[in-house]
């Protein structure tokens, strides 16, 4: 079942046991870490959201729409022509900055190491 289902929505409820290892599961996702920590700069429109995460357009537009229906996004329409949408994080997806920011600094020590053998 795909995670932009009833699954997520259930999962992401004040009333689940474990919403960590939901949110940790949607990061785990190609492309989803590159979106959030991209939208914490505020709002952005599609085709730079493609820039920052290197997904074709229709796996950007399946995990856009997955952030959406559990809450860390939300997408915004302006009657335009051509037609403009933004995206912009929501409160619970504006939470997640400190970790995600975290997880940055995880990684840029990482890549400071040199690299040894297991």
């Amino acid at each position: 079942m795909p995670w932009g289902t009833e699954r997520y929505r259930e999962a992401m409820t004040l009333t689940t046991e474990k919403p960590l290892e939901v949110v940790l599961a949607l990061l785990g996702q190609r492309g989803v870490y590159a979106l959030l920590r991209a939208l914490t700069a505020g709002p952005l429109r599609f085709g730079a959201l493609q820039q920052v995460s290197a997904l074709p357009p229709r796996t950007l537009s399946l995990r856009l729409k997955e952030l959406e229906e559990v809450g860390l996004i939300h997408r915004t329409e302006y009657s335009e022509v051509p037609p403009r949408v933004e995206y912009t994080l929501t409160e619970m997806g504006r939470a997640l900055k400190p970790a995600l920011e975290a997880l940055a600094g995880w990684e840029q020590g990482l890549i400071a190491q040199p690299r040894s053998r297991l």
